[in-house]
């Protein structure tokens, strides 16, 4: 990722780390120190509750600013660090065609100067004390976050809170960064293991956003103009469809404060209103018929994707999803990784991952390989998939890919980065955040019934193909 911006990986959410379950209600009243009126001269209390006292973590709480803004925090004493993170429910499948790379063009902008700091003093005050900072685009949610030492924490609050609330996106600017946007387009293009996945993306869902490119194209980019930009920075950036989250040694009360603080007199310091809700899972996102798409390319390399439509990350079926996927591809020891690469040598890199949106998912498979070799490659890869299908995984295999997906989720909270991302997650995509243990819990509650039963449906769906190497469109037909 280019520092200041950059496009996610085309894949999504992590089918871990929150439920489904509506957040229950809040404790009525404000947190001591919560900072007082929502705006200057107004009235308004912040209501502010406990969610929960995890014994592998530390105390979450959760604060609801007058303003729909919402503030989460993980206290956690023994860090001497703290991860903090300004979260915004938009990405680029809020975009209409014409918009395409907006919030990701906005992103870059951001970081280019407010009214009270230029682009320089943005970057330098967090570098001063050694502290980083960065942003990125998905296609359901953009966030930018700081690093600090836990004494710095005051500064990075008001160093994000003003660059997110109060960018003035000059004209200028507008210019610079469309030239450096057109540059990491072209860098993207240049690297064919990235650019099969959002080939993927669009052989799947179309013309629908979540088929086309976070960070658009040089046609849409292009021409884009400030006052396009301004209008959806405006429109999408208000207080209800914003999350913050902090991470680290903090004090819940004085972060509030602080993120009060730091809003007053922007335009984020607004009259009250409700959070948004987290975003609705219907109608149904249509995908494409399955196809085989072919991006010529003279690479040494082909690059290959083979998958389906998937499940959406408000289905339950998303714990047995991540077993399915941790024993098919999911690591060293997995069926495709010992049948391609451990056995035959095809490919240096082979993996199945899932992607979840709030109405849509993918499931795919994912190999490199000689051009010589993708006919086998494929031909092993489609075998393994339908024999999955038909007879399942076994009861050793499930309780291995258990075990994958608890250690990994645990291990990943290891660092006040994941640990705030877990949070804003919980929060903006399902509403609620799930205690570790429940989701250790629902891991364990999966059955080798549940997985395969998961697998006849899901592995036996007719497969779309997306290719990027030294082939043409003719090469390959769909099975």
């Amino acid at each position: 990722m280019a520092p200041f911006g950059g496009a996610s990986h085309p894949g999504g959410p992590s089918h871990f780390g929150a439920s489904a379950r509506a957040a229950g209600p809040a404790r009525s009243g404000g947190e001591a120190g919560s900072g007082g009126a929502a705006r200057s001269g107004g009235a308004g209390r912040a209501v502010t509750r406990t969610i929960s006292e995890d014994p592998l973590g530390g105390t979450v709480r959760r604060t609801v600013l007058p303003s729909g803004l919402r503030v989460l925090t993980e206290a956690i004493p023994a860090m001497r660090s703290v991860s903090f993170g300004i979260w915004v429910s938009v990405g680029s499948r809020d975009e209409t065609g014409p918009q395409s790379g907006a919030a990701h063009f906005l992103e870059h902008l951001l970081f280019k100067g407010t009214r009270k700091r230029s682009a320089l003093e943005i970057s330098s005050a967090i570098e001063a004390v050694g502290g980083e900072t960065n942003a990125f685009t998905t296609k359901e949610y953009t966030c930018y976050y700081a690093r600090v030492l836990d004494e710095d924490l005051p500064l990075a609050i008001d160093v994000m809170c003003d660059l997110v609330a109060d960018s003035v996106l000059e004209a200028a600017d507008v210019e610079t960064e469309r030239g450096v946007i057109l540059e990491e387009i072209a860098m993207h293009d240049d690297e064919p293991g990235d650019e099969v996945h959002d080939l993927f993306a669009r052989v799947v869902y179309g013309d629908h956003p979540l088929g086309r490119l976070i960070s658009g194209t040089e046609e849409t980019v292009t021409p884009m103009t400030r006052r396009q930009i301004q209008s959806f920075y405006r429109r999408h950036y208000a207080a209800p469809q914003i999350v913050v989250a902090a991470a680290g040694n903090l004090d819940h009360a004085a972060v509030v404060k602080l993120v009060r603080q730091a809003l007053r007199g922007t335009p984020l310091d607004t009259d009250p209103a409700a959070p948004a809700p987290h975003r609705a899972a219907t109608p149904a996102v249509r995908t494409r018929p399955a196809t085989t798409l072919v991006e010529p390319k003279e690479t040494e390399q082909a690059h290959i994707i083979l998958g389906c439509p998937g499940i959406d990350r408000m289905d339950d079926r998303r714990f047995a999803l991540g077993v399915l996927n941790n024993v098919l591809g999911g690591g060293m020891s997995s069926r495709l990784f010992q049948e391609i690469r451990e056995q035959r040598g095809l490919a240096y890199s082979v993996y199945s991952y899932a992607s979840q949106y709030a109405d849509a998912g993918l499931f795919a498979v994912y190999a490199g390989c000689a051009p010589g070799k993708v006919d086998e490659v494929l031909e092993l890869t489609r075998a393994e998939l339908a024999r999955v299908a038909a007879e399942g995984l076994t009861e050793a295999e499930v309780a291995r890919g258990k075990g994958m997906s608890k250690g990994s989720f645990v291990l990943g909270l290891e660092d006040t980065g994941s640990r705030m991302s877990r949070l804003a997650k919980g929060e903006l995509l399902y509403g609620d955040l799930m205690p570790v243990d429940e989701l250790l819990a629902r891991v364990d509650a999966v059955t080798v019934e549940d997985v395969n039963r998961l697998a006849a449906d899901l592995l036996a769906r007719p497969m779309s193909l997306a290719v990027v190497g030294p082939f043409g469109q003719s090469d390959f037909t769909t099975p």
